[in-house]
């Protein structure tokens, strides 16, 4: 069984995405038969507005948040373990209004938000819960009380405003989903992060290679393979860049223009070729070498 892997993939996943923009904790106990809230997220009253880079994930973290992430279809019983968590910190919230002498305001009581990959229409019409016209399709509403909202990751539209979420969903809409993500610029931190995290998914996962991984695992270690060797060599490349600059930089006191045009000449050769160049040569032989090689 690899759901455990990936329900902690989900968590460490929205706990990076989410805590530039408040306070997470992930898992957060609850009284009661210790349970454990997946994440539970509160925003930075200073931070609402940068949230819209995380786009419907930005979008529902606005206010207090519980977040259930499954891996697989949740089940009735699973969405009634989640609502039993909200009642629990509900009742915890209300306990110490009551303490401190205070009213406890409805914005103060987090909203539930289970995420699954799929969910029946009958499962969906069981909770009561619907289409609200002003969000996105995928995104259903129990009645108001319950404070509850069930994403269907597969149903979500795709695009740039789905892509954080789409990221937990299962097969070909992950699949997709990491494709959009090696499509974003390289300099966008979140890109970068998020591949992290994905790259300890495929460690985790290949580790338990020797069991019977689902399809859906194999293809992932499959996708994230060439990502990763990609990675890993554009990481080694930036690493000789820098010796290389600061080698030119001991040596000679600044990276001046014409000593800049070396360093790509110099990155085609290995590290056991330019090291003793860059600490033998002078300014002039470097640069007359390296230029006819231009």
């Amino acid at each position: 069984m690899t759901r455990f892997i990936h329900d902690q993939f989900a968590k460490d996943y929205l706990e990076e995405l989410l805590t530039p923009y408040g306070e997470v904790k992930a898992p957060r106990r609850v009284s009661g038969e210790m349970r454990e809230i997946d994440v539970w997220f509160a925003p930075n009253s200073d931070t609402t507005n940068n949230l819209r880079t995380l786009g419907l994930l930005g979008r529902i973290a606005q206010t207090p948040i519980l977040i259930e992430p499954f891996r697989n279809a949740a089940s009735p019983d699973e969405i009634c373990d989640c609502l039993l968590k909200l009642l629990e910190v509900r009742g915890e919230l209300r306990r110490e209004a009551n303490r401190n002498q205070l009213k406890l305001t409805p914005g103060a009581i987090p909203k539930l938000w289970v995420l699954t990959p799929t969910a029946s229409a009958t499962l969906l019409e069981d909770f009561g819960a619907k289409v609200d016209e002003s969000w996105l399709d995928g995104v259903y509403f129990a009645p108001k009380n319950f404070r509850t909202v069930i994403i269907v990751i597969h149903q979500l539209p795709r695009s740039q405003e789905t892509l954080w979420l789409r990221m937990l969903g299962r097969g070909k809409v992950q699949q997709q989903a990491i494709d959009e993500l090696e499509a974003l610029p390289q300099n966008n931190p979140l890109r970068s992060n998020t591949l992290r995290l994905l790259y300890n998914l495929r460690q985790n996962l290949e580790v338990k290679q020797d069991q019977d991984l689902e399809e859906g695992d194999k293809e992932i270690i499959m996708r994230l393979a060439p990502l990763y060797q990609q990675d890993r060599e554009q990481a080694i490349l930036q690493g000789e860049r820098l010796v290389i600059q600061n080698l030119l930089q001991v040596r000679f006191g600044s990276v001046d223009e014409e000593l800049a045009e070396i360093i790509e000449p110099l990155l085609a050769l290995p590290p056991e070729e330019f090291t003793p160049m860059l600490l033998q040569l002078s300014r002039e032989e470097l640069l007359a070498r390296f230029r006819e090689s231009n």
